[in-house]
């Protein structure tokens, strides 16, 4: 099966890639460490739709991630790498009956799901394992916890007929249990620490315990730069957004405990550039596929040094550059592992007032089930709503509904000149997401 890179915006593959790709086309097991942004995704897909027969209506191959957002992006960078290749995203959150249905029509040659939905789907026979032969789990770090190792396992025992495994992660792991089948994998190991040097290490002092002044004054000093808050704990999240939505600053929250559509709707705000601020538990520290996060800022300090890690690798990703900052309280120091060279800043005493995002996202009640593609949301903004191409941003096509990023500028005419009108012939709902 043919795929086309350029769908992605990308000329050329990294070495990492090239080496995954010709090393996979063998056919052996792989092990693949390599820093969080340097293209994994990728790295893994392409060997394997080379070997997916899009004629055929079997299941063939299964890609096991630790989150609902991850299995989604994977699956639509599949889509958008082969337009021939059918695939699935399962996981928890949504009724599985609603998904078995979506396969049975379907007939997926790919399917990436969440460890304890792929399991429900093959206990019951949604999924067929006839003619599964690879596996990729992904972030196998965390898939392989012990905490997870039985499901993983009743997983693998349901899979006979697997002739490849692809184990990817950003951390080292040598803790393969025997069950995964890979005892006579090859290992590929990039984790060389060139990340590492495109982030720079900064620590903010809060005078108080409670931090979120401290928070607030950094967050203006950044300004319109994305920002990415790490905190501890679900309630944590929803406090620390709070109080910087009463400052007049638009962040968004996000933790495991919300509403599927509810976060999806602030993860498409964030990478859409509507939303500067992202407020989460370490739920976004693996598998968001964000390219332009400038600021890690660490409110809440990791618990080890693998969660730093995966937080820090939110930002530097492919080729850029970003920042991490540490806001230690009156008692806290830096963790021993950060041997690093890490500077201590001071704010400004006057910061300026919170800056509004330059994108806002609109919402559109239409997606892909109703047939409308970004090629039709642009024509319908350009031709109907009178806007330029240059003001129109990221496009995310849902099932259901579709998000898109407009010129903030621009978005209260927007409405007032699509208002009623119907998109690819259908009466739809227009409104502005979260703003």
């Amino acid at each position: 099966m043919n795929y086309e890179l350029n769908r992605l915006g990308i000329s050329a593959l990294n070495a990492m890639q090239q080496d995954m790709l010709s090393t996979a086309r063998k056919g052996a097991s792989v092990v693949l460490l390599s820093p969080t942004g340097s293209g994994k995704t990728l790295a893994y897909l392409l060997p394997l739709l080379e070997k997916l027969d899009a004629k055929s209506d079997d299941l063939q191959a299964l890609v096991i991630v630790p989150s609902r957002e991850l299995a989604t992006q994977t699956a639509d960078v599949a889509r958008r790498l082969c337009s021939e290749l059918r695939v699935a995203a399962c996981y928890g959150g949504r009724p599985a009956m609603e998904e078995h249905q979506q396969m049975r029509g379907l007939r997926p040659h790919l399917v990436a799901a969440t460890p304890g939905r792929l399991l429900d789907h093959l206990q019951k026979g949604n999924l067929l394992a006839d003619n599964i032969k690879t596996l990729v789990i992904d972030e196998f770090d965390k898939s392989l916890e012990l905490g997870f190792r039985e499901q993983m396992q009743s997983i693998i025992s349901l899979l006979p007929y697997l002739q490849q495994r692809i184990l990817l992660s950003a951390t080292d792991s040598e803790d393969i249990p025997s069950f995964v089948g890979t005892d006579n994998h090859i290992r590929l190991n990039f984790l060389d620490g060139e990340s590492d040097d495109r982030i720079s290490l900064l620590v903010v002092k809060s005078p108080e315990k409670d931090k979120l002044q401290t928070l607030y004054r950094l967050l203006c000093t950044l300004g319109t730069q994305k920002s990415l808050v790490f905190v501890g704990y679900r309630e944590s999240v929803e406090r620390v957004g709070g109080f910087l939505e009463e400052q007049g600053i638009m962040a968004d929250i996000f933790h495991g405990g919300m509403e599927q559509r509810d976060r999806e709707r602030a993860l498409y705000r964030f990478m859409n550039g509507s939303c500067n601020v992202f407020v989460s538990t370490d739920l976004a520290s693996r598998g968001l596929d964000i390219t332009d996060v400038d600021n890690i800022i660490h409110y809440h300090l990791p618990l080890n040094e693998e969660a730093c890690t995966h937080r820090n690798g939110r930002t530097a990703r492919w080729d850029m550059n970003g920042s991490a900052y540490f806001i230690l309280g009156p008692e806290e120091n830096l963790p021993e592992y950060i041997t690093e060279e890490v500077e201590t800043i001071s704010l400004p005493t006057k910061v300026p007032k919170p800056a509004k995002p330059l994108w806002v996202t609109l919402y559109i009640g239409k997606g892909k089930k109703d047939k409308i593609s970004r090629g039709d949301i642009v024509g319908f903004l350009t031709k109907q709503g009178g806007l330029e191409s240059s003001q129109i941003g990221r496009i995310d096509v849902l099932p259901h509904w579709s998000y898109v990023a407009v010129e903030r500028a621009s978005a209260s005419k927007l409405l007032k000149d699509i208002k009623g009108l119907k998109i690819k012939g259908q009466k739809t709902i227009y409104a502005l997401a979260g703003d």
